[in-house]
């Protein structure tokens, strides 16, 4: 079950609840109802690299859902990450291509013990490498984060020895969810195609 944090509307999904992502991707499919509109373009940038185990949520999550074949564009694959060196760019260039779209930003996060293997999701910016004291642009409408480690001393150290089949399981839920919402969203598909 779904916990919700009262004060930012942040949800807090268990990636070991059986349920979790049909309850993700009810609570997603109810956000984008709220928050944003079928004449908006929808645009999923995933941050995050490939060359750290504890970062590459992003690319995995924009891969599958690439894969998936969605109506939606995708910024942020393995094969072309999106990370700190070229997110203000690729922010530019979504803005300058789409008029007024609506980005779900997605990247992996630090968090506390218990909270590992969580995903979180809730509307408002998202502020990538937070975690890792890195000062980058805030993006996004909605948000979504899987929690990948601890945060702590030496936080670059942990992402790199972050295990990849938590960060595999974590993309694979929340790829489920999207899916899960949008298929059952079909006035938003219909529209977007």
């Amino acid at each position: 079950m779904a916990k919700k944090s009262r004060k930012n509307q942040v949800f807090y999904f268990n990636a070991q609840d059986p349920c979790a992502a049909i309850e993700f991707g009810n609570v997603f499919r109810g956000l984008l109802n709220r928050y944003s509109s079928p004449r908006r373009d929808l645009i999923f940038l995933c941050i995050g690299t490939d060359r750290a185990t504890g970062d590459c949520l992003g690319p995995l999550l924009g891969e599958k859902l690439e894969e998936m074949s969605l109506p939606f564009p995708v910024y942020g694959t393995l094969q072309h990450p999106v990370h700190a060196q070229n997110l203000k760019e690729t922010i530019e260039a979504i803005r300058l291509q789409y008029d007024n779209p609506f980005i779900v930003a997605v990247d992996a996060s630090l968090g506390t013990s218990e909270h590992i293997g969580y995903i979180t999701l809730g509307a408002g910016s998202l502020k990538p490498g937070a975690g890792v004291a890195k000062q980058l642009p805030q993006v996004g409408q909605l948000f979504i984060t899987g929690i990948v480690n601890q945060m702590g001393h030496a936080e670059q150290l942990l992402l790199q020895t972050t295990r990849l089949h938590l960060v595999m399981h974590l993309a694979g839920l929340i790829s489920s969810g999207i899916y899960y919402a949008l298929a059952t969203q079909e006035d938003y598909c219909e529209l977007n195609s």
